[in-house]
């Protein structure tokens, strides 16, 4: 073998070397010849003949995206600041790669026009309180409208509500009032009660006969417990007979 044979074999060693590709476990390969598309490669080593054939990988994880912050006019004419995130995956290599220039910006872009348009169709309270069925709204619309570009959404979490201070303070305003009228709320629920168990009592003790003096002479015995109070009190004459009907019994 001379000297050409030795160089051609070297030739073609490197051209099968450089021909081997490696695709990952979480990669797929869309194989390309002569400019159209020929194949979905999956994990492992494969060659690409130079020149007429070319690949390129498409990762399949889960990708997390986050969508800027937007201003936005809410449907009470509230200008708010509105952040989100966006996770979704390719589940069609083929159309990921074919059908769409950057499915990464395409897809933040319809997530962050989505979200948009999704916010300024409801009011602030209902963004404040019901943020988990809007996020999944949008989920589902930008879901839809990615499917033809091999893209599945799998959550779409709105991440940050930034308020104007004045309206910061007029939150903070309407919580204490609300809690002030709860308290005030529940101490007169409780001065019902109370009443009605005072209402109870004065009747039980009305209807039973020496029930109110033993009641006194009860409170009296509560205020003799402490030796340095000094009680006169002046005792009708009906406490006297009671007590004397009770000496009698003994």
């Amino acid at each position: 073998m001379g000297w050409v044979g030795i160089t051609l074999a070297i030739i073609v060693v490197i051209i099968i070397l450089t021909s081997i590709r490696q695709v990952e476990e979480y990669q797929r390969g869309i194989r390309f010849m002569f400019g159209k598309y020929h194949k979905t490669v999956g994990p492992g080593w494969t060659v690409i003949l130079p020149i007429i054939q070319s690949m390129r990988k498409i990762d399949i994880r889960t990708k997390t995206v986050d969508v800027p912050e937007q201003d936005i006019i809410s449907k009470d004419n509230i200008s708010l600041r509105v952040s989100a995130v966006l996770y979704f995956k390719i589940i069609d290599p083929k159309r990921a790669a074919c059908d769409v220039e950057n499915y990464m910006k395409a897809t933040s872009q319809l997530a962050l026009t989505t979200m948009k348009t999704a916010a300024g169709q409801v009011t602030l309270d209902e963004l404040l309180c019901q943020r988990d069925e809007i996020s999944n709204s949008i989920c589902k619309i930008v879901d839809k409208e990615s499917e033809p570009w091999g893209i599945k959404v799998e959550n779409v979490e709105l991440k940050e509500i930034i308020l104007p201070e004045d309206m910061k303070r007029v939150i903070a305003r309407e919580a204490e009032a609300e809690r002030e009228k709860k308290a005030i709320i529940a101490k007169s629920k409780g001065e019902i009660e109370a009443a009605e168990n005072l209402s109870a009592a004065a009747k039980t003790l009305a209807l039973t006969p020496g029930a109110m003096h033993l009641r006194t002479l009860s409170t009296l015995s509560d205020f003799s417990a402490d030796k340095g109070n000094t009680i006169v009190v002046a005792l009708p004459v009906e406490v006297l007979e009671a007590m004397g009907r009770i000496g009698r019994k003994d």
